[in-house]
């Protein structure tokens, strides 16, 4: 079957300060179905990009950028890696997780099926 990287795209600076509880129960809850399913393979956040590096290889040299990267509006702010039967499927959970987010929310996803080598 399949596999799929999902990364989930967040606005890093319009972030809420809190999460709310029903919100992490929901999610929780979603992640169990999906697990129990045989869909989640892995999942995590990322911490903030000022906790990050950004390296690059350009003209033969390798360049270090740490952060934060207030040039990037929207940065990866966690992942999904799934394992569905076709994209489809992976886009119905993922529409599933993405609704389960408080409507003020602006949350985006960003599905690629993994190459298999």
């Amino acid at each position: 079957m399949p596999r799929f990287l999902t990364m989930i795209r967040i606005d890093e600076q319009n972030l809420p300060t809190e999460f709310p509880a029903e919100f992490q129960e929901r999610v929780g809850a979603l992640v169990e179905e999906m697990t129990k399913a045989g869909v989640m393979l892995d999942t995590a956040g990322l911490l903030p990009t000022s906790q990050g590096t950004r390296v690059t290889w350009s003209g033969g040299k390798i360049g270090f950028t740490d952060g934060p990267f207030t040039e990037t509006k929207e940065v990866v702010g966690g992942y999904l890696l799934l394992q569905c039967k076709d994209k489809a499927e992976a886009l119905e959970w993922i529409q599933r997780f993405l609704s389960i987010h408080p409507a003020e929310w602006t949350v985006g996803a960003e599905v690629r099926e993994l190459e298999e080598m």
